[in-house]
């Protein structure tokens, strides 16, 4: 049986162009490995423990012909649902001011193409830090469908389940009952290791997500290095979908063939990709996503290279 749950809807107007449709279609659907919902007949389900670390929430997230964003959010355990919604909204990058976006198409004809076909698409974040390294560190070394499942067994047997208008949800288990992990089949004992390490890092506020995207990119990386288990292509990813970086670009995974083909060169050295990815300022990551889902829907089975697997520890 659910926990009794809070429940409070709110309505959000985007500052800027926003399509929730565009975020249920991304990744082709709204990406599993991000954590507990996904897409509805009408809008996105998101389930996840709260930070704070008191509760879970479950959010219906709506949006009607003007444009405005229902968020229909229920809290359990004590979570703050002020927070709640804060997660939410990120995870959609809906705590940015989006009001320059169109700008950037404006000034970068290819990004203004891929935003009109893609309906001015923003990135899609994970919940948290927490759940975002997590995921990762789940995800080496296998495929994301792998991963994916592994998260939905975790949630199912040790998560949070919360009542939202008659429906069930259940979210990945929070910090605390992480770390009881036990090794399983799927699961082996040295990433059931780590994933207990993450849940005391969550607890001791290491993975505090606010705080992290406070910090200058290099010392939130820096910081998240030290965890067991995470590589800089973890601690990169955490930074960046974790917390929801606005204006920043991936160090190592963007395609240069990719970037050539889509803007029509025969190459792109170092400084033709500042002299492109300077003009996307202040949305780089915006337009990074924007263009990798440009890029992978133009011929659709193919997708950006991903580096090396991290070495173990």
């Amino acid at each position: 049986m659910s926990p009794q749950a809070s429940v409070e809807t709110i309505e959000i107007t985007p500052r800027g162009p926003f399509s929730l449709e565009a975020a249920r279609s991304f990744a082709g659907g709204f990406a599993p490995g991000i954590g507990g919902g996904g897409p509805v007949a009408k809008g996105i389900v998101m389930a996840f423990p709260v930070e704070g670390w008191e509760g879970s929430a479950a959010a219906h997230v709506t949006q009607d012909a003007s444009g405005v964003v229902r968020v229909r959010i229920a809290t359990t355990g004590g979570a703050d649902s002020s927070v709640a919604l804060g997660q939410v909204l990120r995870c959609l990058s809906l705590d940015h001011d989006g009001g320059g976006w169109t700008d950037v198409g404006l000034r970068d004809p290819v990004i203004g193409r891929l935003q009109e076909r893609h309906d001015f698409l923003r990135p899609v974040c994970f919940y948290s830090a927490y759940e975002a390294v997590t995921s990762f560190v789940i995800g080496q070394r296998i495929a994301r469908r792998q991963g994916a499942r592994i998260k939905a067994g975790l949630a199912d047997r040790m998560g949070d389940r919360i009542e939202l208008d008659g429906t069930t949800y259940v979210a990945f288990p929070g910090p605390r009952r992480l770390a009881e992990l036990a090794a399983s089949a799927e699961l082996g004992e040295v990433k059931a290791s780590r994933l207990r390490g993450l849940a005391d890092a969550a607890l001791q506020g290491r993975l505090n997500t606010e705080r992290l995207r406070a910090l200058p990119r290099d010392d939130a990386i820096a910081e998240l290095l030290t965890l067991n288990g995470v590589g800089q292509f973890t601690a990169e990813g955490t930074y960046l979908r974790g917390c929801g970086i606005v204006d920043e670009i991936p160090r190592d995974a963007l395609d240069r063939d990719a970037i050539a083909e889509m803007y029509g060169l025969p190459s792109v050295d170092d400084t033709k990709l500042a002299a492109i990815t300077d003009g996307w300022r202040p949305y780089r990551m915006w337009a990074t996503v924007l263009l990798r889902v440009g890029w992978e829907r133009a011929r659709p089975g193919r997708s950006y290279r991903q580096p090396p697997a991290p070495r173990p520890g």
